[in-house]
């Protein structure tokens, strides 16, 4: 009866196995994306290691000790990310589908809470990114369906492992020690539109262009900030062709920046504050500065939050404007949410929460203007934030209310009389869709961590693009090229961020030893046919024989 029992199980494993469907393939190579490494002063971040040579197995099973973890988006969660840690795994293969839009919301938000949580801390275990692909989804069925079994009888879950389970082993075959790289150059962009008059004060508006991530390769930073740097863009087109007829310039100069190294303490904005500021006989930030706009996450929701140092003081500019700004909400998007959030400078802390803080601390007014409410949101720095987290509607609504507000502010429209309604940016004036989906295209065409803008020559290219584009509208346009002390570096990057990897098809030991029982049955067999061919051949003719009778 057992013997059946196990014919029938056999039988069923082989038609599991036969209906597979992808075809097997005994080896995959392909490229993966390894987590952060970097080192800020004498903090250490990321993961310190890189090579794999370990069994694919599923974050659901029991032991995970010397595996390498394959996780989907809804497995990496931190408790299961810290299992994997505590039981000293090999490595952590983390599977990104193409397809962001497709995950819930609440998906994400989990996947973001792990992500920070994980790059706050080192780690020896490796972690690697890669896209998803057909194979790669084939390896996680499987390993995942191994998993499974563990619920089953003993007696299966042996027959299974010795004839149709299929291991999958994943090797990063690069032996090289990783490296550190302190010879990152940062590069800030500066562009102005001169006002009317002379000694007329100073506007200037900000955003950083690097992003943030779990793996540099994959981190395109759609929301954070390609919002800030697209509404920038377009604020730099609208005003330049108001400051180009003599009878539309205001008695205000506009300065625009884009700063790099924003995710790393906006070093970028702090080394240009220093060029500008102390070592440059003339610049406009010398001059009389009214307040500093930091464009910081802008592509979604309904509200926007006014981040300062200090409150701002009546009478002031920077009050003036925020007062214009709501006048413009209330107006014309009444549903949109403003808020004033106040955070003092802690000058204990290391690192800075926002760019305006960068201008607090050399007595610089300025704000941040973002949807985000909290410095420390998630999508902040996140490999999810691509293009399907940013809304455009409400992208170009608030680079709308930024603009309508610096007009009514500049031209000093309310003091005029001028309806809250009025509409400045319109017609040839209004921000163009196409413009806009063009930009942030470009932008999310390219991963822009700080780490690759000035190794890959896309990357480069990216950068060369937005300084022409500056050239184009406005003047006095300069690229500053910010390198480290590679003594004292600020920061320190290691390479080693993208690694073919290879995943080979091969079965368990158990199928060994399954294999070499039915080989050793086989010899035992014909050893005792041949040594008994003598009777076996009697009763094999007594047998015809009885039969022809």
């Amino acid at each position: 009866m057992q013997s059946i029992v196990a014919a029938v199980v056999l039988l069923l494993c082989f038609q599991n196995l036969h209906g597979s469907a992808l075809p097997a393939v005994s080896s995959y190579e392909f490229t993966a994306y390894r987590m952060q490494q970097y080192n800020v002063a004498q903090q250490k971040h990321g993961c310190r290691g890189a090579i794999v040579v370990a069994e694919a197995r599923s974050a659901e099973e029991p032991s995970l000790t010397r595996r390498c973890v394959i996780m989907k988006v809804p497995d990496f969660t931190t408790e299961k990310y810290l299992q994997a840690q505590k039981q000293n795994a090999a490595a952590v293969l983390i599977l990104l589908p193409k397809n962001i839009s497709g995950i819930s919301h609440d998906t994400i938000q989990s996947f973001m809470v792990t992500e920070s949580e994980t790059l706050q801390k080192e780690t020896l275990m490796p972690v690697y990114v890669v896209p998803e692909d057909e194979q790669l989804l084939y390896m996680y069925e499987e390993v995942k369906q191994a998993a499974a079994t563990r619920t089953s009888s003993i007696f299966v879950r042996v027959l299974r492992s010795m004839v149709t389970a299929t291991a999958f082993q994943i090797l990063v075959s690069n032996n090289s020690p990783i490296k550190a790289i302190t010879d990152n150059a940062i590069i800030t962009l500066e562009g102005a539109l001169p006002g009317a008059g002379e000694d007329a004060p100073t506007i200037v508006i900000t955003a950083h262009y690097d992003t943030y991530g779990l793996a540099p390769w994959l981190s395109f930073g759609a929301d954070s900030n390609g919002s800030g740097v697209t509404i920038l863009m377009e604020l730099a087109r609208l005003f330049n062709k108001l400051y180009s007829n003599p009878s539309t310039r205001p008695q205000y100069n506009l300065m625009f920046s884009l700063t790099g190294g924003g995710k790393y303490n906006f070093l970028g904005t702090k080394r240009w504050i220093e060029e500008n500021l102390d070592h440059a006989e003339s610049s406009l930030l010398h001059d009389n500065v009214a307040f500093v706009l930091c464009l910081d996450t802008l592509g979604s929701g309904d509200e926007l939050y006014m981040h300062v140092s200090r409150p701002p003081k009546p009478d002031t500019p920077m009050h003036s404007f925020i007062q214009q700004l709501e006048e413009v909400v209330s107006s014309r998007f009444p549903w949109v949410k403003v808020g004033l959030v106040h955070k003092k400078i802690n000058l204990v802390e290391s690192t800075v929460a926002w760019e305006h803080e960068r201008y607090s601390l050399r007595r610089i007014l300025g704000f941040t203007l973002s949807h985000l409410e909290d410095p420390k949101a998630e999508l902040r720095g996140s490999i999810l934030d691509t293009m399907s987290q940013v809304d455009f509607r409400k992208l170009k609504r608030n680079g709308i209310i930024i603009a309508e507000a610096l007009a009514r502010y500049m031209y000093n429209l309310s003091d005029k009389g001028s309806p809250k309604e009025v509409q400045v940016f319109r017609g040839q004036l209004d921000f163009q869709d196409s413009r806009i989906s063009s930009l942030m295209s470009f932008l999310t065409s390219v991963p822009r961590a700080t780490q690759l803008l000035d190794k890959e020559p896309s990357h480069i290219m990216l950068v060369s693009s937005l300084e022409q584009e500056f050239r184009h509208h406005l003047q006095q346009v300069h690229r500053h090229t910010f390198r480290q002390d590679k003594r004292d570096p600020d920061i320190t990057f290691f390479d080693q961020m993208n690694q073919p990897v290879v995943m080979h098809r091969v079965k368990p030991a158990a199928f060994d030893l399954f294999l070499g029982g039915c080989i050793a049955g086989y010899l035992g067999i014909v050893y005792y046919a041949i040594q008994n061919f003598g009777f076996l051949y009697r009763k094999l003719k007594a047998t015809v024989k009885s039969k022809h009778q």
